[in-house]
C-alpha cells in the first residue's frame, strides 16, 4: 500500500476512492474499523449482529460515496456512525414489526422502548463523546488490562475464553478486568469525564 495514502486525511481518501482508488478505501477501513465496530457493538451487545451491521454499514458507505452523497466536512467517522446508527434503528424496527402481538382491539408492541427510538442530535453527540472517551481511556491502560477489556467488551468473550486465549487463570483474567475498570473510573474522575448517557 502506498505510504503517501496513510498521510492523507479522511476526506482526501474518500475523494480518491470516488475516483476509483480502492487502496484509499482500504486505508479508511483500516483506520476506523475498530471505532465503528465498537460503536455498533456497544449499542447492540451481540457480536454476530454487530458484525452483520458493520458489513452493512460499509456497503452503504461505499454506495453513498459512489453516488456522491458524502459531503467533505472532516467528519467521516461521525458520518459512518450515523449510517450505522440508522441501520441499527432499522434493524430493531424490523424486529419490532415481526414481534408485535395482537391482543383483542389493540396491538401491543413488545419492543416499544425509548431506547430504540431515534435519538436527538444532542443525545447522539453525547453518545459519540462517551464512546470516544471510553476508547481513549482503554488506550491508556496497561497492555494486559487493554487485552482483557477488548476481548470482553469488543469480542464478547467469556472470562473462561479470555483465560484460555491469554494463558492465565480465570481469577487472573477477572482481576485484570477489575483493575482496568478501577483505572478507567479513576481516569474519568481525574479528567471530569461522564461515563453514562
Amino acid at each position: 500500500m502506498p505510504i503517501n495514502l496513510l498521510e492523507k486525511t479522511d476526506d482526501e481518501l474518500v475523494h480518491l476512492y470516488s475516483k476509483g482508488d480502492h487502496d484509499a478505501f482500504a486505508v479508511l477501513i483500516s483506520r476506523h474499523k475498530d471505532k465503528v465496530y465498537t460503536y455498533i457493538y456497544l449499542l447492540v451487545r451481540n457480536r454476530q449482529l454487530a458484525e452483520d451491521l458493520f458489513q452493512d454499514t460499509f456497503i452503504k458507505v461505499v454506495t453513498s460515496i459512489k453516488q456522491q452523497r458524502y459531503a467533505d466536512n472532516g467528519k467521516f467517522v461521525a458520518w459512518v456512525n450515523r449510517i450505522a446508527h440508522n441501520l441499527i434503528i432499522d434493524y430493531f424496527r424490523r424486529e419490532q414489526g415481526e414481534n408485535t402481538l395482537s391482543h383483542t382491539d389493540f396491538d401491543y408492541d413488545v419492543f416499544n422502548n425509548v431506547r430504540l427510538s431515534d435519538s436527538t442530535v444532542e443525545e447522539e453527540m453525547v453518545r459519540e463523546q462517551l464512546m470516544c472517551n471510553v476508547a481513549r481511556m482503554v488506550d491508556f491502560l496497561p497492555d494486559t488490562q487493554q487485552e482483557v477489556v477488548r476481548m470482553r467488551f469488543y469480542e464478547d468473550l467469556s472470562f473462561k475464553e479470555i483465560a484460555d486465549k491469554t494463558g492465565v487463570s480465570i481469577n487472573t483474567a477477572l482481576g485484570r478486568m477489575r483493575y482496568a475498570l478501577i483505572n478507567m473510573r479513576k481516569m474519568a474522575e481525574e479528567n471530569n469525564m461522564v461515563l453514562n448517557i
